[in-house]
């Protein structure tokens, strides 16, 4: 048996797994952007702006790196491969502490390699890790790098806790958790299991204040990238959630160095915004919480999105919890140094970190509870990415365990270990008890398609749509993330049409969105590269903000009057319209759209389709028009004419317009390229282009344009069947004409 202490760990072998690792990465890459946050922190990156609290700085430093350095045809790809590059890096890590479990297992070399590669192949292929891995969905791949490096930096000090350089391995690892925090909160997962590996194997460290200190000050300088945040925060980039800083007019000492500045920092690092309740204010129960966990472990192994194959799916998770229990235990048995640390670690990525994180039922959990739970807007599985990566060391352990055993029964020799007696396979009965690791690939081939990003652009496109279904120098109205985020990133980092004004409901209420949307600049309008729906007349640039007020009268008005309390109706008067708004408690967010519409002559005020019956709360429904994916408010009530038609279960719909937009749309051949849609609570998205068409081609039927409608139909049936809409497919096709009988076969006799 090799000694645990002088093995030589195989950097090289390591090297190779992570270089493969980043193949294939690269071949599944997404070129483009995504839904949810892929967008906000692309754009974030690029514009070294701050992406929502508490901002993640030391990502934006690197992102912004990765998206001008020239390693890939676009912005959105470069942000993507640091994705890529940064899991590739932490499944190398694991290789590499798998490897070492194995040092006082086997004595050759290739057997720990084997053990290293299972550890890579299971734990990069997990759907969570391997779909984060190919698009740059958040910070969380780059976290879990920094995770992968601590706890094989750890485990190295376990080896040898007293050796002369072992203190400075400790202020390496507490320096890293800090540059961690710096990116996300995670990096400080490594410290619970950090601190009780010191109580097994070095408990005098406890008391040795000066490494204390310096353990302490080393996290403090790494987490020394927050000190950016108000200084650019000050500077006014065009995505600046929180906007952590005093200063609203320019950048300057005074207001810098102030109390104000200091407040909202502190309101943005903790996180003020969102009112995350502490954790013995339990969310839902703890036991609904684990079992969210394992509805995500599920997805690891087989991602079934469309619940075609649920038992094979529970059958294959069931195998790996089991195998990587296994592994742990083997883990505990055979190298107990190693496990003091990551026994503790594995511990913390899933009991402790479902505890911690207090999350309300998953989006797509226990769907016979339908509405009658609380549940998260979207799946939380990328927050249990580290638990999923990291497991793959223990299920690597296990699987060789078995194949060791295997490879026992099918023969065997004998040799003598001091006074123990071991039967140890033969290199013959290795090699055929081999076909046993097959089962590490099984990841692989099942989630190939749900994890791919290969050839996806229909984000991008579905935000340039929605930007072209705006007039020139409009302002549209969002209310989330998925209509909101990739508008951004069509807009800071595609260039295309900034002239739009995006109003999002959910940030209106707060002060620092306020103040961005007045100092917002005026951008012109790229009339040549425009929708040819808009070429028909020449557009004035505005002159004037959006909201005709101050900052400090922005920053006031949100601080005091976040809420009213409408008691009796009010009308709100502009030009023609007449918008009555009946008795609520209306939010800030909705007072100020009215007051942009009041404030805006020179623009449109349009609202997204995704806002759902906004404009008809707001007291505007006789006023608004379907134009593509938009909604725009006009300055007299509605009514029929040649082109502007009512269609059921959507109001007014200018036909006309919404055709020449379609005709332009760039997500209908996106979608159907694409084929199917893997995140359930984000299909809303694809439905809009899909509804957009129906009601457009509903309102073609309308104006008696049948061949156009029949065609429009004929795209839109198209959508649906890729996007796995089966019902609405099946619908769209009834509607479509019969073909055309073919000729009857000309029977009548012919001369000779």
């Amino acid at each position: 048996m090799s000694s645990t202490l002088d093995y030589r760990p195989s950097y090289l072998a390591a090297t190779i797994a992570a270089g493969l690792t980043l193949l294939l990465y690269i071949v599944t890459l997404s070129p483009d952007s995504a839904m949810w946050d892929t967008s906000e922190y692309i754009a974030a990156a690029y514009t070294m702006g701050l992406p929502h609290p508490p901002g993640n700085p030391f990502f934006v430093l690197i992102g912004r790196v990765a998206a001008i350095l020239p390693i890939a045809p676009n912005v959105a790809m470069r942000v993507n491969l640091l994705a890529a590059l940064s899991s590739a890096v932490s499944a190398g890590m694991w290789f590499l502490i798998t490897e070492r479990v194995l040092v006082g297992w086997f004595a050759e070399r290739w057997q720990r390699i084997v053990g290293g590669s299972l550890a890579v192949l299971i734990g990069a292929t997990a759907f969570t890790v391997w779909g984060n891995s190919v698009v740059n969905e958040k910070v969380y791949t780059v976290s879990l790098a920094g995770l992968a490096i601590c706890a094989w930096l750890v485990v190295r000090w376990c080896d040898e806790p007293d050796a002369p350089k072992a203190n400075r391995l400790l202020i390496l690892v507490a320096y890293l958790c800090g540059l961690g925090y710096a990116n996300h909160m995670a990096g400080m997962l490594a410290i619970p299991a950090l601190g009780i590996a010191i109580l097994v194997r070095r408990p005098a460290v406890l008391v040795r204040w000066r490494l204390l200190l310096a353990m302490v000050a080393a996290a403090v300088l790494g987490a020394t990238p927050f000190a950016t945040q108000p200084i650019r925060a000050a500077h006014f980039p065009a995505i600046s959630e929180g906007e952590p800083t005093g200063c609203w007019e320019k950048l300057e000492a005074s207001c810098t160095f102030s109390r104000e500045t200091y407040e909202q920092f502190m309101y943005n690092f903790n996180r003020g915004q969102y009112q995350k309740p502490p954790v013995y204010e339990r969310m839902a129960p703890f036991s609904a919480q684990v079992g969210m966990w394992w509805l995500y472990f599920k997805w690891q192994w087989v991602r079934d999105a469309y619940a075609e194959r649920p038992g094979l799916q529970g059958a294959v998770a069931a195998f790996f919890l089991l195998l990587g229990l296994l592994g742990g235990w083997v883990h505990y048995k055979r190298d107990p140094n190693s496990f003091a640390f990551f026994g503790p670690l594995m511990l913390t990525l899933t009991l402790g970190l479902i505890f911690y994180l207090n999350f309300k039922y998953g989006a797509s959990q226990a769907p016979e509870l339908g509405g009658t739970v609380a549940r998260e807007v979207r799946d939380r599985d990328y927050f249990y990415l580290w638990s999923f990566s990291a497991w793959s060391v223990w299920a690597a352990l296990g699987l060789v365990y078995l194949w060791e055993s295997v490879a026992v029964t099918l023969g065997h020799q004998s040799t003598q270990v001091g006074t123990q007696r071991f039967d140890l396979p033969t290199r013959r009965s290795w090699l055929l008890s081999a076909p046993l690791l097959a089962v590490a690939f099984v990841p692989m081939i099942a989630n190939w398609s749900s994890a791919s990003r290969a050839g996806q652009d229909d984000t991008s496109a579905f935000a340039i749509d929605m930007l072209n279904s705006v007039e020139p120098y409009g302002i549209l109205v969002t209310v989330g993330d998925n209509d909101t985020f990739p508008l951004w990133y069509a807009q800071e980092v595609l260039g295309v049409r900034k002239d739009v004004v995006i109003a999002n409901t959910s940030l209106l209420n707060t002060e620092w969105y306020v103040r961005q949307i007045i100092r917002r600049p005026i951008f012109e309008y790229d009339a040549a590269n425009g929708p040819k729906a808009y070429a028909d007349r020449t557009w004035p640039k505005p002159t004037t903000p959006v909201l005709a007020m101050s900052l400090a009268q922005g920053t006031e008005l949100a601080r005091t009057q976040l809420f009213q309390d409408l008691r009796e109706p009010i009308t709100v008067v502009k030009d023609s319209i007449r918008a009555d708004v009946q008795p609520r408690i209306i939010p800030l967010a909705e007072v100020l759209v009215l007051q942009m519409l009041l404030d805006n002559n020179e623009r449109t005020l349009h609202f997204s389709r995704t806002s759902a019956d906004l404009a008809e709360t707001l007291g505007l429904g006789p006023y608004v028009v379907m134009q593509g994916h938009a909604r725009r408010v006009v300055n007299r009530p509605v009514t029929a004419s040649a082109t502007i038609v009512p269609v059921p279960g959507e109001g007014y719909v200018d036909v006309l317009r919404s055709k020449q937009l379609w005709d332009e749309f760039k997500s209908p051949a996106s979608l159907i390229r694409r084929g199917g849609w893997v995140d359930a609570p984000s299909r809303g998205i694809p439905f809009l282009l899909v509804s957009t068409g129906i009601s457009t081609a509903e309102g073609l039927n309308q104006l008696g344009l049948r061949a156009e409608a029949e065609g429009m139909i004929g795209t839109v049936r198209d959508i649906a069947r890729a996007m796995r809409f089966d019902d609405i497919a099946a619908s769209l096709e009834a509607q479509m004409p019969a073909p055309a009988p073919a000729p009857a076969p000309d029977t009548a006799a012919r001369p000779e």
